[in-house]
């Protein structure tokens, strides 16, 4: 599904660059449950930001799907961003002063769902992350862990190819991190979808990933197989 080939991004700040991916090389499979681990300022959630489209690379080529996400015009990235990939972020980024049920039926009517259609996908949705009961709650109104089955179901809403997601346990305790990897697992056994993991836990990662990736100064100085 996700082939980059000698993929490089620096980022320029007045006289100042700072290469935060160099030459990198590697490979996602279709189904596959992926890890990439690494100190901060490793490169990690620089890469997960180039496969979302939300930033373009400075050299060399980032193939999903067979077609090279650098042609891609601004259009073609925002069909990207709402077709093709989910994202989770470690501090959720639902909408405060909408409902659970509202922020899913937003990203519905992004991706174009007819409104009459709207509810009862995202109460689908809810169900399948258990929260159907929740619906009418606010963010502030849930925990740290329902929060995030929100953002899970959100980042559903319009069945993605891929699921990226940034330290998505980094901010809950170990008991609700262990819930919502099960979950992500059973998404990736379930519905054979495919899961990039940016993680700082090594032992999470060994434990659910088919694959891993250590990256270092913005390479990959690992990659361990773990069937």
């Amino acid at each position: 599904m996700i082939i980059t080939e000698k993929l490089g991004k620096t980022y320029v700040k007045g006289r100042i660059s700072v290469q935060a991916l160099s030459d990198l090389n590697l490979q996602v499979n279709r189904g596959e449950y992926f890890s990439i681990v690494g100190r901060s300022g490793s490169g990690k959630s620089t890469l997960l930001n180039l496969i979302a489209g939300l930033d373009r690379p400075t050299t060399g080529r980032l193939l999903f799907n067979e077609r090279d996400l650098s042609g891609f015009s601004r259009n073609e990235l925002a069909r990207h961003r709402c077709f093709s990939v989910g994202m989770l972020f470690q501090s959720f980024n639902l909408i405060h002063n909408r409902t659970a049920l509202e922020n899913i039926t937003l990203a519905l009517a992004f991706g174009g769902i007819p409104r009459n259609r709207r509810k009862i996908r995202a109460m689908e949705l809810l169900a399948r992350v258990g929260l159907e009961e929740r619906a009418g709650h606010r963010p502030d109104e849930l925990s740290g862990g329902e929060a995030q089955r929100v953002a899970i179901a959100r980042a559903l809403s319009n069945d993605p190819d891929l699921l990226l997601a940034d330290e998505p346990t980094g901010n809950l305790d170990s008991h609700t991190s262990a819930e919502i990897i099960a979950l992500l697992q059973d998404l990736n056994r379930e519905k054979g979808l495919t899961l990039v993991m940016v993680t700082h836990d090594l032992d999470t990662a060994r434990r659910v990933s088919h694959r891993i990736v250590r990256l270092s100064d913005g390479s990959v100085a690992e990659t361990i197989e773990n069937p």
